[in-house]
């Protein structure tokens, strides 16, 4: 019988000890979309025997780890103050989470003792474990569309066997809201900003770093960058010229959703513009504004909170 791509299951859970399986279950699923999976990334090493006879002798693959992309919905957890069910895969990004009851969870950069998690990628028959998995995301708003997280993730490679898909639920995993004037506010460098668009992309270096003693995943590095597409204004309102000329910083704050429960904010409290150009849409002028989202005291250029 062949296997159909569209059954599938992901799951993923936070490991006590890195690189040992969490066995995530059912209640750890995550909803995502647009999937694409790399069962084996490895070095290919060629033996180069010298024989009598001319061939190709073989490769040996080494530095053997997997690779998984994926899109989540940008939503609440559905009562402020407790985790969003993308809240795990948060963590293994590098970020930690703090819980106020009743009113938010806030993810936050940390460099030291981060998270790692096992995932199980299971597709119609056949599950493939992923150990001491961290990543990367980047995020986006778009009016009329639904906002996205855009997770890819690396692990090194556990076992790979026949086994049946995992029954999954959809519990705790909310509705979300198309990113609307009605649901979503924006502020860039402290004006209220008519937005085509936000994209902003974490940019952690990530490197399955294999040595005699020890395989792990790491985040060696970050650079978070962002774009936004703003509606072109006089310059007497808002230079963004001069602000990119002279490189000034600004806050950014952008917040989706009304209803407490399900409302997820992004800041950013230092953040420059970079080279920018222009372009129109239905006619209008717009600008196009590459970001720089900066630290000011040190890994606090990137917030998310959930409310």
């Amino acid at each position: 019988m062949p296997r159909i791509f569209r059954k599938l299951a992901i799951l993923h859970k936070i490991e006590t000890t890195y690189g040992v399986l969490a066995a995530p279950a059912g209640a750890n699923a995550v909803i995502g979309k647009n999937v694409t999976f790399t069962p084996i990334e490895a070095e290919e090493v060629s033996r180069d025997l010298l024989l009598p006879y001319m061939g190709n002798q073989g490769v040996i693959l080494t530095g053997k780890h997997a690779r998984l992309e994926f899109e989540v919905e940008i939503a609440g957890s559905g009562t402020a103050g407790t985790a969003p069910k993308w809240a795990s895969l948060m963590r293994a990004c590098g970020f930690a989470e703090t819980l106020e009851a009743g009113a938010t969870a806030t993810y936050s950069i940390v460099e030291d003792s981060q998270d790692s998690g096992s995932i199980y990628f299971e597709i119609d028959g056949v599950r493939h474990v992923l150990l001491g998995c961290r990543g990367t995301f980047s995020l986006s708003f778009a009016p009329k569309a639904i906002p996205n997280f855009r997770f890819t993730m690396t692990g090194l490679l556990g076992t790979i066997t026949d086994q049946a898909l995992t029954p999954v639920t959809m519990a705790g995993w909310q509705t979300p809201l198309e990113g609307s004037s009605a649901n979503t506010t924006m502020m860039l460098h402290g004006r209220n900003s008519v937005a085509e668009s936000l994209q902003i992309d974490l940019g952690n270096t990530v490197i399955p770093r294999f040595l005699i003693g020890s395989e792990s995943v790491i985040i060696s590095d970050r650079r978070v960058t962002g774009m936004a597409v703003v509606e072109a204004k006089t310059l007497a309102e808002i230079d963004w010229f001069a602000r990119a000329l002279n490189r000034s910083r600004g806050a950014l704050s952008l917040v989706h959703g009304k209803t407490p429960g399900n409302i997820v904010e992004i800041t950013a409290p230092a953040v420059e513009i970079g080279k920018i150009t222009q372009g129109q849409t239905d006619g209008i002028l717009n600008y196009s504004l590459p970001l720089s989202l900066c630290p000011v005291a040190g890994r606090d250029e990137l917030v998310i909170i959930s409310r």
